[in-house]
């Protein structure tokens, strides 16, 4: 079952084309929005087993920019990475690869969210430069120690049970419908209902489209295991931070400090959304990356 997207309206006239091109010896499919000819281009990076529909609701809200958008390697319909680990080391290896391959002219932004964030900070930092990174729903600080550290834990447990079954129960494990939709119960603040609808079939239709049992591991400790804070000091490009309020991985708190790490670095916390402000609260998220875009234009 597909429930028509709320955003439906203001993606449908956005030019698209799709590509693929070959990044570290495997296929990387991505999504190319906009004007191709904009002096502003933005790569836009999803968050943990997401694929580039997840951030198509801020692509809506957005005109004049060239956006490109690619599926994590090993999730959606790209393939996993041949020569390395789908570690932050491996992500930030393929990024680099990836932006020299599709040859941003002009002004260019790179976007990430959630676990996409720390792919992106760590890309940075280590060397790949860009005119403006945007964070949104950053992982600031070690998933552990999170509002719902204990929830990580019990997440922790299931994909280890997800790689140590037998491979057809595993991996019919961590594609179950059931714990998708706990999680995606766990996420969603909104009281909308219909909202509330789109957003679970979202889940339901791209939350398991992983190639393997393991990428899906590796790129889950990766998830845990790092986070924006250990490369907020080695990014000098201006930064814009956007939280949210009721965000159970990182605290707002968590993001006061973290947007002290950054040599330049704008925070903007969103209320009553928590980590899926891409689906709640697009056109806030746009909003805010428009007037930090528009800031630095007319400085």
């Amino acid at each position: 079952m597909i429930v028509p997207s709320p955003y439906d309206d203001l993606l449908a006239p956005i030019p698209v084309q799709k590509h693929t091109v070959s990044v570290l010896g495997s296929a990387t499919r991505y999504w190319e929005y906009g004007d191709p000819q904009s002096p502003t281009t933005i790569v836009a990076v999803h968050g943990f087993r997401g694929d580039h529909h997840g951030l198509e609701p801020v692509v809506a809200q957005l005109s004049g920019f060239r956006i490109i958008s690619p599926d994590l390697p090993g999730f959606g319909e790209s393939e996993p990475l041949i020569d390395a680990t789908h570690d932050i080391d491996g992500y930030r290896r393929w990024l680099t690869a990836f932006v020299t391959a599709v040859a941003p002219s002009g002004r260019f932004v790179i976007l990430g969210h959630s676990f996409g964030s720390i792919v992106v900070s760590a890309t940075v930092a280590g060397g790949l430069r860009a005119d403006d990174v945007v964070l949104v729903n950053p992982i600031a600080a070690p998933a552990l120690s999170g509002p719902r550290g204990i929830l990580t834990r019990l997440a922790v447990f299931y994909y280890w049970a997800g790689a140590k079954l037998p491979e057809r129960l595993g991996f019919a494990l961590l594609r179950n419908r059931v714990i998708v939709r706990v999680t995606s119960l766990a996420m969603v603040k909104t009281k909308d209902p219909e909202l509330r609808r789109w957003i679970h079939n979202q889940h339901d239709r791209y939350f398991s489209a992983f190639s393997d049992r393991r990428v899906v591991l590796e790129a889950f400790r990766a998830s845990v295991g790092n986070d924006v804070s250990e490369f907020a000091a080695d990014i000098p490009e201006r930064t814009l931070l956007i939280a949210a309020e009721k965000d159970d991985i990182t605290t707002v708190a968590a993001q006061q400090r973290l947007q002290k790490l950054f040599p330049d670095a704008t925070l903007q916390v969103i209320d009553k959304v928590g980590h899926l402000i891409h689906y709640e609260v697009p056109a806030i998220a746009a909003a805010h990356l428009q007037s930090f875009l528009d800031e630095e234009k007319s400085a």
